[in-house]
């Protein structure tokens, strides 16, 4: 297909022009025209590129792209190293992140709610980034952290009470810790984040809303896979997700 096409219509679904970001989405740096195969990852770091190439990426799609608001403008060391490798093998890079987060269903919050098995409720929050809802049934903290981190693949980080019984979830993924005071607002049982402040801690302990820090990567890794999957369904693309992995 036509590197516009997918340009066009990753625009559309995401409903890019609703949010108000910290960085550009969609198409970040230009390679060849026609794409035939994506490769899709959460952050577009050197070790992601390369393994991009090797799988015969033509375009990559991630999370966490580049020229983001407050860093240095300047084309110089990691980031010239970074976007001259995608220029010189004409691999072009499309990044999508709060447009990504709040998709009902291709979104990080979204995939995160099916991978812990969470019944979606509403979106709610700032532009719709705080996913609300609930256990299939009620359970214990201890209980319910556990199935988090087996579900995945990292021990979570938790405040709260482990013999408290939960029923009610809020979450959104990534650095969104600060929602808490939110989800404090909302009632619910537990706050579920990617990671966690100083004053998290506190908030949690004097709210009585367990917060659970799950690792800002392993909560992400679902949302941009579901998106390279749905392009390859919707124009029969090749298409690979490589997982880099990250403990943060």
């Amino acid at each position: 297909m036509e590197l516009k096409q997918l340009i066009n219509y990753t625009r559309q679904i995401l409903q890019v022009e609703r949010f108000s970001d910290y960085c550009p989405n969609g198409l970040q740096v230009e390679g060849k025209s026609q794409v035939n195969k994506i490769v899709t990852g959460v952050s577009a770091s050197m070790d992601f590129l390369k393994a991009a190439k090797s799988a015969g990426a033509d375009a990559v799609l991630v999370h966490h792209g580049y020229f983001w608001k407050n860093e240095e403008a300047c084309l110089v060391g990691l980031k010239r190293n970074r976007i001259k490798f995608l220029l010189d093998n004409e691999i072009s890079l499309l990044a999508y992140h709060l447009p990504l987060d709040a998709h009902p269903e291709l979104g990080n919050n979204a995939q995160l709610g099916t991978v812990l098995g969470l019944n979606v409720q509403a979106y709610t929050g700032n532009q719709g980034l705080i996913a609300q809802g609930s256990l299939g049934e009620s359970q214990t903290l201890e209980r319910f952290s556990e199935h988090v981190g087996n579900q995945l693949g990292r021990v979570p980080l938790v405040i709260g009470d482990l013999s408290r019984t939960i029923k009610n979830v809020a979450w959104c993924t990534g650095g969104a810790q600060g929602y808490i005071v939110d989800a404090i607002e909302l009632g619910v049982d537990v706050f579920i984040s990617g990671e966690i402040s100083e004053q998290t801690f506190h908030l949690a302990r004097e709210s009585g809303v367990a917060y659970i820090a799950a690792g800002h990567h392993a909560t992400e890794r679902y949302g941009i896979r579901a998106l390279g999957e749905h392009l390859a369904n919707q124009f029969t693309l090749a298409h690979e997700f490589i997982d880099i992995d990250n403990p943060v």
